[in-house]
């Protein structure tokens, strides 16, 4: 009669003594510290190969110091903001039959034959069109901008104009889209040029009126640099004025917001406003 053994407890006991000692024998390059390879200014001298080979065969003779690895840098950078969108999209997914379920019951209410084939698959699109018009719920601005600040000696104006803009009136649910422009006084700190744009998408992205949106991206951006001054103009046109009520095809309107120097200095406003118009 044969007796078999388990020892897998031992064996992994031993695996996590032997990746205890691996990560005390290596400082933050990952490569270990021997008399081939003193340490000098930070760097390591010896044979690269040897290096490289006892790498792989700790790697695969270990599976799981792999796991421990992966899990520890898993707790931030892009791991983080992985976790995170998926967190957001399974959110989302939870929601999405009741969102479903409330279109199909519009539509019934409407008098439309839900089961006819032009609608069979509406109430889906519609709810998630309505996710994709509201997405900027999930989002922060210290989202985007955490990797995007940098110090740099500049103290002049500085504007992006003509960010397209698309949101939803908050009061009849129909749309608004215009153009943004943007401009600051930096404080020895600037932005990536994009990350405005992404601004303007994180506060639009939401049920709104204009006044407010105009105020949340000048302050997000003011709280996120701390610069000498922010200024915000949105021209927009808006469906409940076209579509219904009124009926005005070719009316606009235009809110502004005007922080720090653009607020205190006429001629720094006036500058702005200038730019922004050619």
């Amino acid at each position: 009669m044969t007796t078999i053994r388990d020892d897998t407890p031992h064996r992994s006991s031993a695996l996590r003594r032997a990746a205890s000692q691996w990560l005390q024998d290596r400082d933050g390059t990952g490569r270990k510290r021997t008399t081939k390879q003193p340490i000098m200014n930070g760097h390591f001298n010896g044979n690269a190969n040897d290096v490289a080979a006892e790498e792989f065969h700790l790697n695969n003779g270990f599976a799981e110091l792999s796991v421990m690895k992966a899990a520890a840098a898993a707790g931030s950078g892009p791991h983080r903001k992985l976790q995170e969108g998926s967190r957001k999209e399974a959110e989302d997914q939870c929601r999405l039959p009741a969102l479903q379920a409330a279109y199909s019951s519009i539509l019934r209410e409407l008098g439309e034959d839900t089961d006819r084939q032009g609608l069979l698959r509406t109430p889906l699109r519609a709810a998630k069109a309505m996710q994709f018009f509201t997405k900027g719920y999930h989002e922060t601005v210290d989202d985007i901008l955490n990797d995007a600040i940098f110090d740099e000696d500049h103290e002049e104006m500085v504007i992006v104009k003509g960010i397209d803009m698309f949101s939803l009136c908050e009061h009849h649910l129909v749309p608004f889209f215009g153009k943004v422009h943007i401009g600051y006084i930096p404080n020895k700190k600037v932005v990536g040029l994009s990350k405005l744009a992404r601004i303007v998408e994180i506060f639009s992205r939401r049920l709104q009126v204009q006044e407010r949106l105009t105020k949340q991206i000048a302050m997000g951006l003011a709280n996120a640099l701390q610069p000498k001054g922010v200024a915000v103009v949105i021209e927009a046109s808006h469906m409940c004025m076209v579509m219904r009520g009124v009926q005005k095809m070719n009316s606009s309107t235009v809110t502004s917001t005007m922080l720090g120097v653009y607020l205190d200095c006429p001629q720094t406003r006036e500058e702005f406003l200038t730019l922004t118009k050619h």
